[in-house]
């Protein structure tokens, strides 16, 4: 019987508290009705880098070319980040041409440069000494990864 009355004290405790709780102001906006006071999450871009370099100094500056499979009329959407929410900064028609630099944890994104037709150079036909950002002139972004068809290492 001793054990039970604690119980029943702690179970009023916390049902009063969380009363308490609803009915305290916002700090900056103190007494403001609940329809007047802003929205506080943040709609930040996620944006994430496709990253060049993860074989190392003597290999090439991204592993691996691919190209778009099955996409349909609309093509591929190339995302900032390797998210399916993340904005889309471009797309990839069937067929297009991508270097294949990086994969996401998941292995369910791709982060690839899209080749520009010739002369053009997207600045990856060389090594690179260490890891980082692609920060040269062709587009680069995020793709499904079930979406692309590897045809060179």
């Amino acid at each position: 019987m001793r054990a039970i009355f604690p119980l029943f004290l702690m179970l009023g405790a916390c049902s009063d508290s969380s009363d308490v709780l609803e009915e305290l102001p916002n700090s900056s906006i103190a007494g403001a009705p609940r329809d007047a006071m802003p929205e506080t999450r943040l709609e930040a871009k996620i944006i994430r880098p496709v990253t060049i370099g993860e074989d190392g100094p003597r290999l090439d500056a991204c592993g691996a070319m691919g190209q778009a499979a099955r996409v349909g009329t609309r093509g591929l959407a190339i995302r900032a980040a390797p998210f399916a929410d993340a904005q889309e900064v471009g797309r990839l028609a069937e067929g297009g041409r991508v270097h294949v630099c990086t994969r996401s944890l998941d292995q369910k994104w791709l982060g690839v440069v899209v080749l520009m037709p010739a002369p053009h150079d997207c600045g990856l036909s060389e090594p690179v000494e260490r890891r980082q950002p692609y920060e040269g002139p062709c587009l680069s972004g995020w793709v499904s990864s079930a979406s692309i068809r590897f045809v060179a290492y």
